[in-house]
C-alpha cells in the first residue's frame, strides 16, 4: 500500500491537467485552438508547480522520516505519515475555483506523507523479510507503484468526461482510501525485529522473526541470524547524531552510491516516455491521451511482475548494468527516429505512422527493461547496503535524491522539450551509460546475504567486480558484528593483520584506519581491501 500511494498520487496529476473542468477552474484563459480546445491552458510554470511541488514535499518528508523512525519505530511512524498525506488530499479536494495555489500546497502536504512512506515502507520490508525472498518482497514496493499509476490512469479515464468537479475530485478522494488501508493495517503488524532488538525487546524480536520466517525460534538458521543481529545491536547501543550516517566508516561511499542509484533511476528516462507518449500515439491515430496512459501503464505493470520474479532469481548488479545498456540502445533508436523522421512528418501520414510505430515499440521495450530492473531493484539495493545504525538516515538521503530529480524532471521537461524536442532522448541515453558505469564499478552484489554480511562486505572493501562470488569462512562469519561498522577494532585471524583502532564519537569510528604489519606469505585468504581474491 505504501508503493500504491506513491504511484497513485504521482500518476493521477498528469490526467488532471487535461480535464476540462480542472482547466476551467485553475487554468488561464486563451483563444480556442486545436491545441487549447477548451479555451484554457496551464503555463509551463504553473503546470510545473502543480506537478512538481509534490516532489518537494516528498523530499522534505523522506529526510524527516529517517531520524523519527529510529526514535519511535518503523511501524508507528507509518500511520502518522498516512494522516499527513490524508490532510493533503482533503486540502486538494476542498479548494475553490481559481485557487491553484491551494492545489499546489495540498500536493506539497500530501508529498510530505508520500516521501516519508517511501523511506519507511521499504525500510520495514527489508528489515522483516527472510534473506531468500528479501529482494522479491522489496521489489513488490515498485510493483505496487506501477499498479498505483495504472489505477490512477484508469480512474482518470472513467471520470474525465464528467462535466462537474467530480472529474478530478473523485480520483483525488479515492487516494484517501489507500492511506486508510495502510495506516490502519500496519497497526496489526509487528514492529521491525531489528528495531526491537535495538530497543531492549529481544524476546519480541525473536518471536517476530520466527513468524516472518515461518520457523520455530530454535531453528539453527534463525539462531545464526539472531546471533549476528544481537552482536551488532549490542555494539549499536546509545544515541548517535544523524551526521554519523555520513562520517561513519565507509558510510560516505554508501550514501553517495545510494543517492546516485536513486538519481539515475529517475534519469534513466522512464517518465520521459509517459510525458511524450501522447504525441507519439496521436501520430499513429490514437488521440485519447488517457488510452495512451493506460497502454503504457499496463506494459509497466506487466513487466514489473516479471521484475519481482527476477529480484529473487537473478543477481542485482548484472541485472542493473545489462538493463542500463539495453535502455541506452532503446533511447538512441527512439530519439533518432523521433528527431529526424517523426518530428517533421505530417500527423496521420504513412511516414508518421511508421515512425510512430517504431517509437512506440522501443518505448515499450524500454519500459519492459526499466520495470524489470531499475524500477524494483534499486529499492532492494538501497535497503540492503546500510548497517542498522545508519539504515533509516541512509535510505532517507538516498530517497531524497530520487524526489529531487523527480521534481527537476517534472518542472523543467516542458521547457526543454519545447526547445530540443526528441533530441532530449540523447540526454537520457547518456544517463543510462552513466548508470552502467556506476553499477559495474561501484555496487557490491548483495543478493543472498544477510544485512549484517552486506555491511561487512562494504567495510572490507570487497571489489564490486567479482563480489557475487565472495564468501565468508566459518570463523569470520561467527565474528560478524564484532567486525562491522559498529566496531572498528578488527583483527583478521591467522593473518597477523590488525586494523587500527581510532577514536570516535560515542564509540563510532570517524575513519576507517589502515591495515598494517601484514604478512601474506603462505596465506590462501588475503584481505579483500588489499586486492585479495574476495575471501577473508
Amino acid at each position: 500500500m505504501g508503493g500504491f500511494i506513491f504511484g497513485y498520487d504521482t500518476g493521477q496529476i498528469s490526467g488532471f491537467l487535461e480535464m476540462r473542468v480542472f482547466l476551467e477552474r485553475f487554468g488561464e484563459r486563451t483563444p480556442v485552438t486545436n491545441e487549447h480546445q477548451y479555451g484554457y491552458y496551464f503555463t509551463n510554470v504553473r503546470s510545473g508547480l502543480i506537478v512538481g511541488l509534490l516532489s518537494i514535499g516528498t523530499l522534505i518528508g523522506c529526510l524527516i522520516a529517517g531520524p523519527l523512525a529510529n526514535k519511535y519505530g518503523r511501524k508507528w511512524c507509518i500511520p502518522a505519515w498516512c494522516g499527513i498525506f490524508s490532510i493533503g488530499v482533503v486540502a486538494q479536494v476542498a479548494v475553490g475555483t481559481g485557487d491553484w495555489v491551494g492545489i499546489v500546497m495540498g500536493r506539497w502536504t500530501a508529498g510530505l506523507g508520500v516521501g516519508a512512506l517511501s523511506v519507511l515502507v521499504p525500510l520495514y520490508m527489508s528489515e522483516t523479510s527472510p534473506v531468500n525472498v528479501r529482494g522479491a518482497v522489496v521489489a513488490c514496493y515498485q510493483l505496487f507503484i506501477t499498479i498505483g499509476i495504472f489505477t490512477a490512469d484508469c480512474i482518470n479515464y472513467g471520470t474525465e468526461s464528467r462535466n462537474d468537479t467530480g472529474s478530478y475530485r473523485i480520483p483525488m478522494g479515492v487516494g484517501w482510501i489507500w492511506a486508510l488501508i495502510l495506516g490502519v493495517g500496519i497497526i496489526f503488524l509487528p514492529e521491525s525485529p531489528r528495531h526491537d532488538f535495538n530497543h531492549n525487546n529481544p524476546s519480541r524480536a525473536r518471536t517476530t522473526m520466527s513468524k516472518f520466517y515461518g520457523l520455530p525460534e530454535t531453528h539453527p538458521m534463525l539462531n545464526s541470524e539472531f546471533a549476528e543481529i544481537e552482536q551488532v545491536m549490542r555494539l549499536t547501543a546509545g544515541n548517535h547524531p544523524w551526521y554519523e550516517a555520513i562520517t561513519g566508516p565507509r558510510m560516505f561511499y554508501r550514501v553517495a552510491l545510494a543517492m546516485a542509484l536513486q538519481m539515475l533511476q529517475q534519469l534513466t528516462g522512464a517518465n520521459y516516455f509517459f510525458y511524450y507518449g501522447t504525441s507519439i500515439f496521436q501520430g499513429v491515430g490514437i488521440d485519447n491521451s488517457y488510452v495512451t496512459a493506460m497502454i503504457l501503464g499496463s506494459v509497466n505493470v506487466g513487466a514489473t511482475f516479471f521484475g519481482v520474479w527476477m529480484a529473487r532469481h537473478f543477481r542485482r548488479r548484472e541485472s542493473l548494468y545489462i538493463a542500463a545498456l539495453w535502455q541506452f540502445m532503446c533511447f538512441i533508436v527512439f530519439a533518432s527516429v523521433g528527431q529526424f523522421i517523426f518530428k517533421d512528418a505530417e500527423i496521420g501520414s504513412s511516414t508518421a505512422k511508421t515512425a510512430g510505430t517504431v517509437m512506440i515499440v522501443f518505448a515499450c521495450l524500454f519500459i519492459v527493461g526499466f520495470a524489470t530492473t531499475w524500477g524494483p531493484l534499486v529499492w532492494a539495493c538501497i535497503g540492503e547496503m546500510f548497517p542498522y545504525r545508519y539504515r533509516a538516515v541512509g535510505m532517507a538521503c538516498a530517497t531524497s535524491a530520487n524526489w529531487f530529480w523527480n521534481f527537476m524532471l517534472a518542472f523543467f521537461t516542458p521547457f526543454i522539450t519545447g526547445d530540443i524536442q526528441y533530441a532530449y532522448g540523447y540526454v537520457f541515453a547518456g544517463c543510462n551509460l552513466a548508470a552502467f558505469v556506476v553499477v559495474f564499478f561501484f555496487l557490491i552484489e548483495s543478493s543472498g546475504k544477510t544485512l549484517e554480511e552486506v555491511d561487512q562486505m562494504y567495510l572490507l572493501h570487497v571489489k564490486p567486480i567479482g563480489s557475487a562470488k565472495f564468501e565468508f569462512d566459518e570463523e569470520t562469519r561467527k565474528g560478524i558484528g564484532a567486525v562491522g561498522t559498529d566496531k572498528m577494532d578488527i583483527e583478521a585471524k591467522g593473518l597477523g593483520i590488525r586494523k587500527k583502532e581510532e577514536a570516535g564519537v560515542g564509540g563510532v569510528m570517524q575513519g576507517e584506519g589502515e591495515f598494517e604489519n601484514a604478512d601474506y606469505s603462505g596465506s590462501n585468504h588475503p584481505v579483500t581491501s588489499l586486492g585479495g581474491n574476495g575471501r577473508l
